[in-house]
């Protein structure tokens, strides 16, 4: 049974930065993309990154490249989010994900932008 929890969300001032992280079992992780995944209060899920399984190839949404960086630690079956420069429309619940629609995600972890 595949389980994938988020960790790491919190309140933060603009510019400010958090790391999440997403403990995951029950599947191959090293051999599986992973992504990540969020959604704002009132709107729907929207992609934010991916990673390729040996961690050489990584994507971001435009709004996020240059300040979030995807990694993976496939020892320990672990996927983290470094999210630098924080804005407040990064407000959102953070989810990780077997697939970039979402459709397989963790319960995730809440990241507040606010002064």
């Amino acid at each position: 049974q595949v389980q994938l929890v988020e960790s790491g969300g919190g309140l933060v001032q603009p510019g400010g930065s958090l790391r999440l992280s997403c403990a995951t079992s029950g599947f191959t992780f090293s051999s599986s993309w992973m992504h990540w995944v969020r959604q704002a209060p009132g709107k729907g899920l929207e992609w934010v990154s991916s990673i390729n399984y040996g961690g050489n190839y990584s994507y971001y949404k435009d709004s996020v490249e240059g300040r979030f960086t995807v990694s993976r630690d496939n020892a320990k079956n672990t996927l983290y989010l470094q999210m630098n420069s924080l804005k407040s429309e990064d407000t959102a619940v953070y989810y990780c994900a077997t697939d970039s629609t979402g459709a397989e995600r963790g319960k995730g972890t809440l990241v507040t932008v606010s002064s």
